[in-house]
């Protein structure tokens, strides 16, 4: 399987120079606790970096700063962890787990945004591989019952 099949296509996404008071109203409008920011030359959005409602909150808020007045890149995290679409969804999760990252920009072959995945995301994949797993052992005795009669 591929983290593609597991992320999500449509994706908020803001430029780096849009206010931080922008970038609040865009997660309340699309109901989402981050945005990826991109840059896009010649059209294609490639990620540079991913600002959190947390960010908001700890980097803006907190300090007394004001969120008109803040561009998106001044409070943004910048060292960006990715995840090609082609990645093995256990290798994103120990990448995330190493780095305490939450959500991961999904990109295509060329490095533009093709989604974005969430721990969120993984741990529905695998509570359904669990699920999978679990129904193991019934079907094996089934099996059995099946072979002795």
């Amino acid at each position: 399987m591929e983290i593609s099949t597991l992320c999500t296509v449509d994706t908020v996404c803001c430029s780096r120079h849009e206010s931080v008071q922008s970038a609040a109203m865009l997660m309340r409008k699309y109901h989402v606790g981050d945005i990826v920011v991109v840059d896009e030359p010649d059209g294609e959005r490639i990620p540079v970096g991913i600002i959190t409602d947390r960010d908001i909150v700890v980097s803006v808020i907190a300090l007394g700063l004001d969120p008109l007045g803040l561009e998106v890149g001044d409070v943004m995290s910048d060292d960006l962890l990715t995840a090609g679409e082609h990645d093995d969804p256990y290798a994103t999760i120990e990448r995330m787990r190493l780095r305490g990252i939450r959500r991961v920009p999904v990109v295509n072959d060329d490095g533009s945004l093709a989604g974005i995945v969430s721990a969120d995301d993984l741990l529905v994949f695998l509570a359904e591989e669990m699920e999978e797993l679990s129904r193991i052992s019934p079907y094996q005795q089934q099996q059995e019952r099946r072979s002795r009669h």
